[in-house]
């Protein structure tokens, strides 16, 4: 790991998302960004330096989101917090998204942070928060118009690819043993991905009752979506997809010929990569079966009111059905410690893995993306177990506790884990122990990394990550919105 940290980091154009950079203290904030045009303001001497990038460097403004963070500097009384929101919330805009015009549309590319490159799942997420502003200001509504745009491209590039660049490019993954293409820079099928395209048009369309990006091209996407996910219930087969690479780490390929482990074609949706970008072990992985239901619901409301398809969206119902029914019967394991709980993965033959990644679909983050309630008798079972030592990827040290990751081994606790524990949390102990966890854990840097070390904070991965900064602002606003309270105390 510190090898390949060394390597990449004489290389940053190699970058990748195993990236381990390292620890960084306040003085060497201006790296924040690893590219020259995206260096860091410092100003040494107050408490809390202005460590966001200048506004003359930034990649898209937004008067909605600069005024929210003016009064949520007046609502956070501790000011460390308030420090964090102010460079975390914006990050997304700050220095990943690219807003221009394709063919008379808006078009906008998102990259994930230190990766120039595209992510379905990361594009959506990291732009998730200003959907409530967008009523307040209509260029970031053009710009989240414009991601749906890119988004509808990408799946008719192709619906197997997990990341993308803004144009034909040479990844450094040319070499993977599967169709790549040249607009891809990485090609694991991974089902949330698509799932994530699906949520963003969703809510874009029931926030703004805008049509403009749901044209013929986006029609046709959604077919191409149903398609894939249909012809990844196997049940005629493997289908067309397959992959290899050439790799030391074993997570990073698949076997079985390129097709993964084998698996019983019970109605669930195979998935070949975990959200982490990791392969499964049993390719039926639950958290992404169950926002599939969610999804594809969405998407036969929108064919239905939009497209005035009724047939497509029978057909996209049928297929939520039919999973919805098949999570029943497969993915509850009874446990001899906690009763009922949902298993990470499957394969319809009997077998379970037990464990939860911090990774969003999760099983602890079933709530927050509207695929359960919090409620639900399993879903409680479940999340003891995840935040136990029962799980293996839970992780307790000197640091502070939490998820971690297969990504990034052991031992490595991620933010995103803390952060989902806190949006799906019904308890304001749990909430303030989570947002004193985050306080405690930036590295004296200001904004939220990838993953630290169970026992040191200093030591973390990806020092540009915008997913996850802007995943802290959404859970600072939850909070505000549902429990202002805890905003009133000084952590």
């Amino acid at each position: 790991m510190i090898a390949e940290a060394s390597f990449l980091l004489s290389e940053p154009n190699k970058m990748n998302r195993r990236t381990f950079l390292g620890h960084t203290a306040i003085s060497s904030l201006g790296l924040l960004a690893a590219t020259s045009s995206d260096i860091l303001a410092v100003n040494s001497s107050p408490a809390f330096p202005t460590v966001r990038i200048p506004a003359d460097q930034r990649k898209f403004k937004s008067p909605a989101v600069e005024a929210t963070i003016e009064r949520m500097k007046k609502v956070i009384k501790d000011q460390e917090l308030a420090w964090m929101f102010e460079n975390c919330f914006p990050n997304t805009i700050d220095t990943t998204v690219n807003f221009s015009t394709l063919n008379g549309k808006p078009d906008t590319f998102v990259i994930t942070g230190d990766i120039f490159a595209m992510w379905l799942r990361d594009s959506t997420a990291q732009v998730w928060p200003y959907l409530p502003l967008m009523k307040e200001d209509q260029t970031l509504q053009q710009m989240v118009a414009g991601l749906i745009n890119r988004q509808t491209h990408c799946i008719l590039i192709d619906p197997y690819a997990n990341a993308f660049y803004d144009k034909p490019g040479h990844s450094e993954w040319y070499k993977d043993i599967t169709d790549m293409k040249p607009e891809l820079h990485e090609r694991k099928w991974e089902l949330d991905s698509l799932c994530y395209t699906i949520r963003l048009a969703y809510h874009y369309w029931k926030k703004t009752g805008d049509n403009s990006p749901f044209g013929e091209d986006w029609a046709k996407a959604s077919k191409l979506i149903l398609k894939t996910c249909r012809e990844q219930q196997r049940k005629n087969g493997n289908g067309p997809y397959h992959f290899g690479r050439e790799t030391a780490w074993s997570t990073d390929t698949v076997p079985g010929n390129g097709y993964g482990n084998p698996a019983r074609p019970v109605g669930l949706i195979y998935s070949t990569f975990r959200p982490s970008d990791d392969a499964t072990i049993y390719p039926l992985f639950i958290p992404s079966n169950f926002f599939a239901v969610t999804s594809f619901r969405q998407l036969a409301e929108m064919s239905e009111s939009i497209l005035k398809d009724k047939s497509f969206a029978g057909e996209c119902r049928a297929l939520a059905l039919e999973v919805e029914n098949a999570l029943k019967k497969y993915a509850v394991y009874n446990h001899p410690k906690y009763g009922k709980i949902y298993a990470f993965e499957v394969d319809g033959f009997g077998n379970h893995l037990l464990m939860d990644d911090a990774g969003i679909p999760s099983l602890l983050g079933l709530p927050y993306l509207g695929c359960c309630s919090t409620q639900d008798p399993v879903y409680q079972n479940t999340r003891r177990f995840a935040l136990s030592e029962d799980n293996p990827y839970f992780f307790k040290g000197k640091a502070g506790e939490g998820l971690g990751s297969p990504h990034t081994l052991v031992n490595q606790i991620w933010p995103m884990g803390i952060l989902s524990r806190a949006l799906t949390s019904v308890s304001d102990a749990e909430i303030l122990a989570q947002l004193k966890l985050l306080k405690a854990t930036h590295a004296s840097t200001g904004f939220i990394h990838e993953s630290f070390d169970k026992d040191n904070p200093e030591k973390f991965t990806r020092k540009w990550f915008a997913w996850v900064n802007t995943l802290f602002g959404e859970c600072i606003l939850k909070i505000e919105k549902e429990r202002p309270h805890l905003l009133a105390k000084v952590l």
